[in-house]
């Protein structure tokens, strides 16, 4: 039996498209395989960016970089956080919804120095 879930992760980036489709592929691929997601599992992936990040969008990042499952068919959808004063810079934020088997327990993933934005999650990375 499978429940639909939302998956929850970060990646910090400078703002290169180099860096941002490497960490954005790094940070995907970690929650496709923690969590054991087949292509057909997943419902759609929204990223959040913060201002800093403007050389690439991380749903074309995902398209083109070297990602384990294929995405091409999967909606993406991208948005600018709200700016915070104080909040963290850099910052490239993801939603995965997607159906699992209701006996894996679901695992977000922050790398790269988002840790810091979930310190609850940092010990299951």
């Amino acid at each position: 039996m499978k429940k639909l879930v939302a998956i929850r992760g970060a990646v910090c980036s400078e703002n290169t498209e180099e860096d941002i489709t490497k960490n954005v592929c790094d940070m995907c691929n970690a929650v496709f395989e923690k969590n054991q997601l087949k292509a057909e599992d997943i419902v759609s992936i929204q990223f959040t960016l913060t201002k800093e990040i403007s050389k690439l969008n991380p749903a074309t990042a995902l398209r083109k970089g070297n990602c384990v499952l294929d995405v091409t068919k999967t909606a993406l959808f991208c948005s600018v956080e709200p700016e915070i004063e104080n909040g963290m810079k850099n910052v490239i934020r993801l939603m995965v919804t997607a159906y699992m088997k209701k006996s894996i327990p679901k695992q977000n993933v922050y790398l790269n120095g988002a840790e810091k934005l979930r310190p609850d999650y940092s010990g299951r990375i």
